[in-house]
């Protein structure tokens, strides 16, 4: 039989085991120490004088990266190798507020005479999604005069609100892979400016919705016609959220950097030809009213993002024996003023 005393001892050396256990794999998790599980305590802020991107990793993760004078910072290499806390994907920092973070790792990298081993030549990255699992999708229809005038609709007396998925969501230089013909073959192109949010609004006014935005970026609501409008009871949302159909990037930009959202150059050219040229002053609802209209019906939160509508010269809107269809093959580029050009390909 056991003694007290022989059992008191095993047991003492079993809890001296296990802490030591525990303090070498805190050790070496916090050697490993990526940001990506942590708790964020300091104050809510939103990026500013900030150009963002996604990058696609070799081992599948998709991690932020910093655009400068002097090249891309790969934030997760910085981080590890400044051992400085910092968001590592652009979700985790609209949704922490902390930019200060970030900025102070911006700064170390500056300020360092390693800074070379985190920086990355734009022109090597492969690119990621900048959003992976936003909290909200919000798609805006028929939001410029001229295109509801092009697919005969009549003018929204308010904004119209439809919504993608997750699955939609796509990266700069993505490749689209188009469904079998039976499922769809109408496929249009639409150029939009996204609207990242960046503070939760409730109810805001219309004069301070855009103090709770944190910035833009170019995006196509890349739509299957057919599916929109010729099955029973208009399928908005099925002809505009099939797998891939949300490319967004190459860029986030922060609102601070854009200024005026009501003012920019937006285009959309198919394998180099111009196809959609317009102005985001031509919005029926600018960004303002959108938010404003939007937030009377619900929270938005940090992150959620907004498809804000896009101008004429869609395929929808020419006659019907100009009609021909996007294919497989087929290279769209939408560029907006200030944003850059966002560039996929359909397979």
């Amino acid at each position: 039989m056991t003694s007290r005393r022989s059992f008191l001892k095993t047991a003492g050396a079993m809890t001296a085991g296990v802490a030591a256990a525990a303090t070498a794999t805190t050790a070496t998790a916090a050697v490993k120490y990526d940001g990506a599980a942590r708790h964020y305590k300091g104050p809510h802020e939103m990026p500013t004088k900030m150009t963002l991107l996604s990058m696609k990793n070799a081992d599948g993760t998709e991690t932020l990266g910093v655009k400068t004078a002097d090249g891309v910072i790969d934030v997760r290499r910085a981080s590890k190798l400044l051992r400085i806390v910092a968001p590592l994907t652009l979700e985790q920092l609209l949704r922490e507020g902390s930019a200060g973070e970030l900025n102070k790792l911006v700064a170390s990298v500056q300020s360092s005479s390693r800074a070379t081993a985190v920086m990355v030549d734009e022109s090597s990255i492969t690119h990621g999604r900048l959003f992976t699992n936003p909290g909200k999708i919000i798609c805006i229809g028929l939001n410029y005069r001229a295109h509801a005038a092009e697919a005969n609709e009549k003018v929204p007396s308010v904004p119209i609100l439809f919504n993608k998925y997750n699955n939609a969501l796509a990266a700069h230089n993505c490749t689209i892979k188009l469904p079998p013909r039976e499922v769809s073959y109408k496929f249009d192109y639409e150029t939009e400016m996204l609207i990242v949010m960046g503070k939760a609004a409730r109810d805001v006014s219309e004069a301070d919705a855009l103090k709770y935005v944190a910035g833009y970026c170019t995006s196509q609501d890349f739509s299957a016609r057919d599916l929109q409008l010729e099955t029973p009871a208009g399928q908005w949302m099925v002809g505009k959220t099939l797998d891939g159909f949300g490319p967004i990037g190459p860029y986030f930009v922060s609102a601070d950097i854009i200024g005026d959202p009501g003012n920019l150059k937006i285009e959309t050219y198919v394998n180099g030809e111009v196809r959609q040229s317009s102005n985001t002053s031509k919005m029926i609802f600018n960004s303002q009213k959108l938010i404003a209209y939007i937030s009377k019906m619900w929270t938005l939160e940090p992150g959620d993002i907004i498809w804000s509508g896009t101008p004429e010269g869609v395929i929808l809107g020419m006659p019907k024996e100009k009609q021909v269809w996007l294919k497989a093959g087929d290279e769209i580029r939408s560029s907006i003023e200030k944003l850059g050009d966002l560039k996929f390909k359909l397979a």
